[in-house]
């Protein structure tokens, strides 16, 4: 059984796995390995507790004291839990001031049938969400807001981008994911689940504060592109457009913030 090496030496920047690890932060070795960075402690204890995710944990010495749990947990998971220097975690992670633990993870994405599978009741499909904070933030509201599973469609960021698996803090261990290539395919899957497809569109013909008939049932949000969102011919294919009414001056609402009015105006009517 593996869980702590026997060595307890801290590797060093210019060893072999180290190195290999470090070739994760390129989305093609991401995708033709299916591995992918997990770090901070929130990400590592997400990662550890999904069966079968985690491959091996670096931590730094003061790192691997402060946070024993999470080594308590890798030994539990049968994980390795690898000691290495400050260079070493240093290059492996992208954040200013890293936490000194970081996870070799296997890919968490499923296929969409599978996702949406078991009669879903909310769901989050992102179309073309291009920028990794957005698209973790929109992954950790929909795990908050106690949503089914995610489908990212079209050319939506990497889900496994370093950027985007720090901005779930951990969510994305905890909520089923899918990554689809078509975003009108995402939508008829979600249709075809059972689920109605609302588009949220600033012209929209539905108000969501008079949605809530509408909000109680099985539903998915189809949220577009931060800069142009929603094309007309997507749109069009969701069930209705809703539209978050806007009584003060602000032009609109960003991406991240308009998910969670819509999300948790699902989770209340629901609820």
């Amino acid at each position: 059984m593996a869980s702590f090496r026997d060595n307890p030496t801290p590797l060093t920047s210019g060893n072999a796995r180290v190195k290999n690890a470090r070739k994760l932060a390129r989305r093609s070795f991401r995708a033709e390995h299916r591995l992918f960075l997990a770090d901070g402690p929130k990400a590592v204890e997400g990662a550890l507790a999904l069966s079968g995710c985690a491959v091996e944990v670096f931590a730094t010495p003061e790192a691997t004291e402060k946070y024993a749990d999470l080594r308590v947990a890798a030994s539990s998971a049968e994980v390795d839990w690898t000691p290495v220097d400050e260079r070493a975690l240093a290059s492996l992670s992208d954040a200013v001031n890293p936490a000194g633990v970081i996870a070799v993870c296997r890919f968490v994405d499923r296929p969409a049938d599978h996702v949406l599978d078991g009669g879903p009741r909310l769901v989050t499909i992102c179309a073309d969400v291009r920028d990794p904070g957005n698209a973790g933030t929109v992954i950790r509201t929909s795990d908050a807001a106690g949503a089914d599973a995610v489908l990212l469609a079209g050319n939506s960021v990497d889900a496994h981008n370093p950027k985007t698996v720090r901005a779930t803090v951990g969510s994305l261990f905890h909520v089923p994911l899918a990554v689809v290539d078509d975003p009108a395919e995402a939508v008829r899957r979600a249709q075809a689940a059972g689920l109605v497809v609302l588009a949220a569109d600033g012209a929209g013909e539905i108000d969501l504060f008079e949605a809530d008939e509408l909000l109680a049932g099985p539903t998915a949000w189809l949220f577009g592109n931060e800069a142009w969102g929603l094309p007309e011919e997507l749109a069009a294919l969701a069930d209705h457009r809703v539209r978050i009414p806007i009584t003060g001056r602000a032009e609109s609402l960003n991406l991240s913030t308009a998910a969670a009015v819509c999300l948790y105006a699902s989770a209340r009517a629901q609820r």
